[in-house]
């Protein structure tokens, strides 16, 4: 044990109170009654793996945290409203993330109704002639209707054409459609 103290003296410090802990901690080590007991190459072996582990594990603690703190200082902050380029860029690359985690057919699918064209006309159909209320009013008028006209047609014996069903759709889609409108020029809101 005096060697490891030789050894520490010297070792070229430039700071002398940095060196006076460690001596003071290697002297604390040589007083101990665990390191009186003379121990097996095994356990030095044990001890230095473990030592080594331990550094390991510091150093990489140490470096994430000095990536942490890198990446924190360099993150510019925007200022301002969003460009059109930064949204599209940003939408870009999420959908690349997206669809990179989906499986091959759900991608293809992804890709063909995300294409801007198909967006923009699906975008373009919803606010205009598909809208919500209008199929759903649709839909139901032509529930109604074609079972009331099933119910007489049956009751008197008339053969129906088939057309009873499309007919009454497009009339009640023709009630959604103007519903809709009223109310967006009444409140000026949109649903």
């Amino acid at each position: 044990m005096s060697s490891n103290k030789e050894q520490l003296q010297n070792i070229p410090e430039k700071n002398i109170e940095t060196q006076k802990p460690i001596e003071e901690n290697v002297e604390k080590l040589v007083q101990t009654p665990e390191t009186k007991v003379e121990l097996s190459p095994r356990d030095i072996e044990a001890r230095a793996e473990k030592a080594r582990v331990e550094a390991l594990e510091t150093a990489k603690s140490g470096a994430e945290t000095h990536e942490k703190e890198k990446t924190e200082k360099h993150t510019p902050t925007r200022r301002g409203p969003i460009s059109k380029k930064q949204l599209n860029k940003s939408y870009k690359q999420t959908m690349r993330q997206v669809q990179a985690e989906l499986p091959a057919s759900s991608r293809m699918f992804s890709k063909v109704i995300h294409n801007k064209i198909i967006e923009k006309t699906s975008d373009t159909l919803g606010n205009t002639v598909m809208r919500p209320n209008a199929i759903l009013a649709g839909a139901f008028v032509a529930f109604i209707l074609t079972l009331l006209v099933y119910t007489v047609a049956k009751t008197i014996g008339y053969q129906l054409s088939g057309f009873e069903t499309i007919g009454s759709f497009i009339l009640g889609w023709i009630i959604g459609i103007t519903y809709d409108y009223l109310r967006m020029l009444l409140t000026g809101k949109s649903s």
